[in-house]
């Protein structure tokens, strides 16, 4: 597969899950505001833009500010906005490689854009956020539909998955700011479409130990960080060439960087329980997300080209 197409596979994988989960924190977080009316709005949204790494504006910031920088500004690739029509530029460049349905898709949510910021003015942001996460879950499901499991599949899946492990240490950084209460916790299970499963599994006891353990440590939950660090150590594992005789691994180790960061990062939450990670919970969410940071340097050192970033000429969204 050519460099340029497994890039951009690689990146509509990212992108399109960044979408839906900036989407989900935003919501937590108005939601957050909403039900607690003593709460400072201008430090809640600093805080927001903290976490979610954008620089804060000197000017005074209130949700109405937070929700156009992370959802509707098209300039940024972290906002919701920008980081649907990244998607699409991205499609536009492998379409070859791509269903039909899954580019219908993508170009479908791009021209709807601008109906949903339409939206956002006559229902409120909360209906905006169901449509990105409708949208998200359609391209999700078209992908899984429709594309064989080859390398582009791979390099899909492989991106979707660093970027889940990302905003989900992200919207856990959001619960550790607002102090760690329960009706925190509460709406982050919600926001992840967790809290159903929650309740089945822990027969509703929601504390801090069983919710962190839930969305740091289960095996069978898709939106946990350790199920989405073994399907991104999988995706790895599947695009490296076996080293040993009959197809069997090598006898050393792993081929790749990106193998060995990631296989660290998930030994290091598998062999610690629940209570030694939450006495150590910021510093686990900051090590996750620099994790990420050098899994995606790894993986565009061994397979994309060593050039700048694909610019594909954008389109403005009307």
């Amino acid at each position: 597969m050519l460099s340029r197409i497994a890039e951009s596979l690689y990146w509509i994988g990212r992108y399109v899950e960044r979408a839906e989960d900036t989407a989900r924190i935003l919501d937590v977080h108005l939601h957050r505001m909403l039900a607690d009316p003593w709460a400072d709005e201008e430090t809640a949204c600093r805080s927001l833009l903290a976490v979610m790494g954008v620089p804060p504006p000197e000017q005074p910031v209130s949700a109405a500010r937070v929700v156009g920088l992370l959802g509707l500004d098209e300039s940024s690739h972290s906002s919701v906005v920008g980081a649907l029509a990244a998607a699409r530029e991205n499609a536009r460049g492998a379409r070859e490689t791509i269903s039909a349905d899954m580019w219908e898709g993508l170009n479908a949510t791009w021209h709807g854009l601008p109906d949903a910021r339409r939206r956002v003015e006559q229902q409120g942001v909360h209906a905006f956020f169901r449509w990105v996460r409708e949208r998200c879950a359609l391209l999700a499901g078209l992908a899984d539909a429709t594309m064989s499991r080859d390398e582009g599949w791979l390099f899909l899946v492989l991106g979707r998955s660093v970027e889940r492990v990302d905003m989900t240490a992200r919207l856990l950084s959001t619960h550790v700011r607002a102090g760690g209460s329960i009706p925190s916790w509460l709406t982050l299970l919600r926001s992840c479409g967790a809290w159903e499963t929650f309740l089945r599994t822990y027969r509703g006891s929601l504390d801090d130990r069983y919710a962190a353990e839930f969305l740091l440590l289960d095996r069978l939950f898709p939106r946990s960080v350790f199920a989405a660090l073994s399907a991104a150590e999988a995706c790895l594992t599947d695009l490296e060439p076996t080293g040993g005789p009959g197809g069997q691994p090598g006898r050393v180790g792993v081929a790749t960087e990106a193998q060995r960061i990631v296989g660290r990062a998930r030994t290091n939450l598998e062999f610690r329980g629940a209570e030694e990670l939450l006495a150590d919970f910021p510093t686990v969410l900051a090590s996750l997300e620099r994790t990420c940071s050098q899994v995606n340097e790894a993986v565009s050192r061994r397979y994309f080209r060593q050039t700048s970033a694909v610019l594909w000429v954008p389109e403005a969204v009307a």
